[in-house]
């Protein structure tokens, strides 16, 4: 047992346990667990839609989860198959050796991760953090993107009340007036809004060469041992990504689409059309071009674990991030 493993057994199984599910994953029986976040993504409507399970024959369980670091510690222990997590726990996983390999790229982050300040709070330029408190879930994109906006002010953790959170505790957190800040996506994002105030994007960063991503990824056991599965998963996300890019504008907040978005996530229907307009979705052949899967999202893990290390959420950084990545899979999509 790895390293990562040992930290996160004894979480991983507390957590299965807490929701009451029973994770199998099996190639003999056709079963496959699914961690997934509240991104607003074209994935919820597949989830909604039932057709993965309909065209593999496979049975799904799909499994909600609070953040990317807890799909990696479930995953870790075994409990969970294929995962959507950012970039920074994927970086986090694959630092520590984690057999996974990241094979689709769900969304680039674009401006769909915000840092807003609370109004009244004084925060107006992230060096007004100083001394304020601001949550984030630990190990996430956010809290990367977080971290590197207050280098670049001259700050660092201690020049702040750092609170790691999940989502739905920031959301209460904000709603009690406990937080100064946050940094985070939607839904949550969207209640932060309402009485805040966007003091920075990921965007912002991602233009200074510190670009985030959420994937997908899955355990080397699973992918390894059923790829014809994972080949017409790949074709799935490709076609309800393209639907997405061509019919977006119809999608308004009494659409079916946006109510399988809303079902899944939990967010309030009429953010969700400009939630997902802040992400952007790589189509299939950009899936496999050098910007993503052949060979920029292996830099771009490598990037955050530099960065994790120095800030000590890692304690090392593998010598090669190409080996947890693979195109393999949208390249026979295709």
């Amino acid at each position: 047992m790895n390293r990562l493993s040992k930290a996160f057994m004894s979480l991983a199984v507390t957590c299965s346990v807490a929701m009451g599910v029973s994770f199998t994953a099996s190639a003999e029986d056709k079963s496959v667990t699914f961690a997934y976040q509240d991104m607003m993504t074209p994935i919820r409507v597949l989830m909604e839609s039932g057709k993965l399970e309909s065209e593999t024959g496979y049975k799904i369980k799909w499994v909600k989860f609070g953040g990317g670091g807890d799909v990696i510690r479930a995953m870790s222990s075994g409990d969970v198959d294929i995962g959507e997590a950012g970039s920074s726990p994927v970086a986090a996983a694959a630092s520590q050796g984690l057999p996974i390999k990241l094979f689709w790229i769900l969304d680039d982050i674009a401006n769909a991760e915000q840092l807003v300040a609370r109004n009244g709070s004084g925060i107006k330029t992230i060096a007004d953090l100083k001394g304020k408190t601001i949550a984030v879930p630990f190990v996430s994109t956010s809290h990367y993107q977080l971290m590197y906006a207050l280098s670049e002010a001259g700050l660092t953790s201690k020049d702040v009340k750092l609170l790691n959170m999940r989502p739905p505790e920031i959301a209460a957190a904000w709603e009690r007036g406990d937080i100064d800040a946050t940094f985070i996506w939607a839904p949550v994002l969207d209640v932060a809004k309402k009485s805040g105030t966007v003091i920075a994007s990921a965007g912002d960063f991602a233009a200074k060469g510190k670009a985030t991503f959420d994937g997908i990824i899955a355990t080397d056991k699973f992918a390894g041992a059923n790829a014809d599965f994972m080949t017409k998963f790949v074709k799935l996300l490709a076609a309800y990504d393209a639907d997405y890019a061509k019919n977006r504008a119809s999608w308004t907040p009494d659409s079916p689409e946006v109510k399988a978005v809303v079902k899944w996530t939990g967010a309030n229907a009429a953010d969700v059309p400009a939630g997902m307009a802040a992400y952007k979705f790589p189509t299939l052949e950009e899936q496999a071009s050098a910007a993503w899967l052949g060979g920029g999202a292996a830099k771009a893990l490598q990037s955050t674990a530099e960065f994790l290390k120095e800030h000590g959420r890692v304690t090392d950084v593998a010598p090669d991030y190409s080996v947890f990545v693979t195109d393999q899979y949208v390249k026979a999509a295709k």
